[in-house]
């Protein structure tokens, strides 16, 4: 299987291109208000910057950094600033905000054929970017994973040769989008996006040949048109 992720000394190294940042205003549900003691620290300061807005309260749970890419359900809620800046005390709840957790519905909700991942498709997804992210920095392990766009499905095949109204499937593969947190051995954690592909061809063969490729900063628009080359060219390998 051959794997794309490239490293920096630091770790993980993202490609120029990100996804849309995660927490942008508007984006928390508003019910109704209630009172919290005091914001998190560092939210003040945050506050200033923003004046007549909203600053957001994040899980550190989920993540290190609240100024990188934040899945909704790690945003606590938010708190109202005035137009001098000031937090006012108003906190309005994050309504999907829950622990951390994996959630593999947007690959596994459509109604398309996934059989063969096995039984549980979303894990047999996971375990392969596990094993991609650890073949990088040894021990490397996935603390969770969500994918986050409509995925992209492509499955080819041709009748059988005793019954031409069966269709024997010889290849498929698909990219979804991600976002997760890794943790190394030495206890760092990144949260990284991309989009993951994974493609089998020869099914109809002795031995099919199985290729994945891990893009990472890369988006569905970028990497869904090149779906159907990289199935292609694996077909056609030997």
């Amino acid at each position: 299987m051959t794997r794309t992720a490239r490293l920096t000394r630091k770790g993980y190294r993202l490609r120029p291109t990100r996804p849309a940042r995660w927490a942008r205003l508007g984006r928390v549900k508003t019910p109704k208000p209630w009172r919290r003691k005091k914001p998190a620290s560092g939210l003040v300061a945050e506050a200033a910057r923003t004046p007549g807005g909203w600053v957001y309260e994040i899980d550190q749970d989920w993540l290190d950094d609240p100024d990188g890419d934040v899945p909704p359900e790690a945003i606590r809620g938010g708190w109202k600033v005035d137009d001098a800046g000031r937090i006012t005390g108003e906190f309005v709840p994050n309504d999907k905000h829950s622990p951390p957790c994996d959630d593999f519905s947007a690959l596994t909700d459509p109604d398309h054929w996934l059989g063969w991942l096995g039984d549980d498709p979303g894990q047999t997804v996971r375990d392969s970017i596990e094993l991609t992210l650890a073949d990088q920095v040894e021990g490397a392990k996935v603390q969770w994973l969500r994918f986050t766009d409509e995925p992209e499905f492509l499955t080819g095949g041709k009748p059988f040769p005793d019954d031409p109204n069966r269709i024997q499937v010889v290849r498929t593969g698909l990219a979804v989008q991600f976002i997760l947190a890794v943790v190394q051995p030495s206890g760092q954690r990144e949260v990284l996006t991309g989009v993951f592909s994974l493609a089998v061809a020869g099914m109809d063969e002795p031995e099919a040949r199985e290729r994945s490729w891990f893009d990472l900063g890369a988006t569905m628009e970028q990497i869904r048109p090149l779906l159907k080359d990289r199935l292609f060219e694996l077909d056609q390998a030997t």
